[in-house]
């Protein structure tokens, strides 16, 4: 049984702020919230997994994080996953895995076992070593008499081959509430993605009512426990549930592996750091974003060193595709400073513009600069979450700027960009999420001259569903290109963002969906831009 909400409270107050912001507190704390097991204490009973009645696999499965020898397997059994504990008891389950080079399964290259733990809500992250590097493999798991759906994933090339294009996808914000997935309908058939990049708010805490929101189901009824907003690790785990039985969603996660990185809505609507949304104790949010950190890596294809500990996850980390391209994937949301002026469009100032305020942290903005100055691979493209090119609200004095995205850290932003163009990288690509539009940026040295040096470009993937259907032109399209000529693309549609990487030049494909509250619409390509290696700036293709 997870604690709610006022036994949280009851916790936070009970171990204190001093002594739960220390390493050992931290962890009492957690343990005491979401009775995981204290360290030493006896192993749970395990499962006869022949005793399984119903199809655990209901979760579907994943991989995730792509090595040049090496790849992450994931799965998660719950044969009831709308039900506390996916409908197990709480005992350990043995699950079996297969990894071959054929899709029916003749060529079996590696096999094993693990173990599904109750602590991890029978969650199974398999990291598979010693594979070759740049190609394609099958997998799939077995528990007791039950076969899971086979996915396919790929190892990253060896570090020193150059292979000739690298395509990927780019996707964000997924609410359930405001509509279908429609857009992993479409990327999940694509060829030769060697990943796809989820930007975050991968799920939502807001309420889903019974009907699914927008979706407006007739044919089912959704469990009166999603009525209600995440805080607990129980509500954070039946929410992913609900996420991974979408089809869609699974058949993309079948198909590709997958690069995450989360935002805001995974924990709460837009933290910063160790800041609440709202004027909770601090001790008691850091007790929630432990459960949500918790619970984002048990339903996640991610690798041990991304297991959180307490409210703590270190998610950055560096991907290499050959001597073709470096990934570094950020995160914006656990190490920032507060926003300033109580967040929103605000006239920016001497708050938001206070040298000392900080989107990644010290220690990550440097590991960041670190990398980029040993860098040698053609494309250095940056995942992360919030737009980084300036965005003002319209032409002119008296302009506003969004306090929660780079805009309100802008000597952060100055630092990043400085830092790649100090490092020598010559071919920045940021792919960016979180508004719910795409857009095509051009990164300037200096935003006030449209005529100072590009550094880069910024994609930015519109959401797969979240402000529901859109429009190809919103209502402030007008006033925000004109205000930001470094914008050279805008639609509000829904969708999602491929890229081609190429020796030569990279390509980008903006796909868009007609609508999302009805399922099954088709994707068109609304736009494509390309930049040259080596003279940044984008281009119509």
């Amino acid at each position: 049984m997870a604690f709610d909400a006022v036994q949280l409270r009851a916790a936070a107050q009970q171990f204190g702020r001093r002594r739960f912001l220390g390493a050992t507190g931290a962890a009492a704390a957690l343990a005491f919230a979401v009775h995981l097991p204290a360290a030493g204490a006896a192993q749970a009973a395990e499962l006869d997994a022949r005793k399984i009645t119903e199809d655990p696999f209901t979760l579907g499965v994943a991989s995730g994080d792509p090595l040049p020898g090496s790849v992450l397997l994931w799965t998660r059994l719950a044969p009831r996953p709308y039900e506390p504990g996916g409908g197990l008891p709480a005992v350990r389950v043995p699950v079996q895995w297969e990894l071959a080079h054929d899709e029916r399964f003749t060529r079996v290259v590696r096999r094993g076992s693990a173990l599904a733990h109750p602590e991890f809500d029978h969650s199974v992250h398999v990291e598979v070593r010693h594979l070759e590097p740049g190609r394609a493999y099958h997998y799939r798991f077995r528990a007791g008499a039950w076969t899971s759906p086979a996915g396919r994933t790929r190892t990253a090339p060896h570090p020193h081959a150059r292979p000739a294009a690298l395509k990927l996808a780019a996707v964000s914000c997924q609410a359930y509430h405001d509509g279908y997935f429609t857009a992993y309908r479409h990327l999940a058939p694509e060829d030769d993605l060697s990943a796809v990049f989820h930007l975050g708010d991968y799920l939502y805490e807001y309420a889903v009512d019974a009907v699914g929101g927008a979706r407006r189901y007739t044919d089912r009824t959704l469990p009166a426990h999603f009525a209600r907003e995440t805080v607990t690790l129980e509500d954070y785990r039946l929410r992913y549930a609900l996420y991974k039985t979408d089809p869609d969603l699974m058949a993309a996660h079948a198909a590709h592996p997958f690069v995450v990185s989360w935002d805001d809505h995974e924990t709460e609507n837009n933290y910063a750091g160790g800041v609440p949304e709202n004027g909770v104790p601090p001790e008691e949010f850091l007790l929630r974003r432990a459960a949500a950190y918790r619970a984002y890596w048990e339903n996640q294809p991610l690798r041990r060193p991304q297991r959180p500990d307490g409210p703590d996850m270190r998610l950055y980390r560096r991907l290499r595709f050959g001597t073709l391209a470096q990934f570094d994937v950020l995160d914006t949301r656990q190490y920032r400073s507060d926003q300033a002026y109580g967040d929103g469009w605000r006239v920016p100032g001497p708050e938001s513009e206070d040298p000392s305020r900080t989107m990644l942290g010290a220690a990550q903005e440097r590991w960041l600069l670190d990398g980029w100055r040993r860098s040698r691979p053609v494309w250095n493209v940056l995942p992360q979450q919030v737009v980084l090119a300036r965005r003002r609200n319209v032409p002119g004095p008296g302009h506003k700027v969004s306090m929660d995205a780079w805009d309100g850290y802008p000597a952060a932003r100055t630092r990043l960009l400085d830092g790649a163009w100090n490092a020598g990288v010559d071919n920045l690509v940021v792919l960016t999420g979180d508004v719910h539009v795409g857009y095509a940026l051009d990164l300037k040295a200096d935003f006030d001259d449209p005529d100072s040096r590009t550094i880069g470009t910024e994609l930015v993937a519109t959401s797969v569903s979240s402000g529901r259907d859109g429009v190809a032109r919103p209502a402030n399209w007008e006033n925000l290109t004109r205000a930001n000529p470094h914008m050279k693309y805008y639609d509000g549609r829904r969708g999602y963002l491929r890229v081609t990487l190429a020796e030569d030049a990279a390509r980008a494909d903006f796909r868009t969906v007609s609508a999302v509250t009805t399922p099954g619409s088709p994707v068109t390509t609304a736009a494509s831009f390309v930049t040259e290696a080596g003279n940044p700036g984008l281009r119509p293709a």
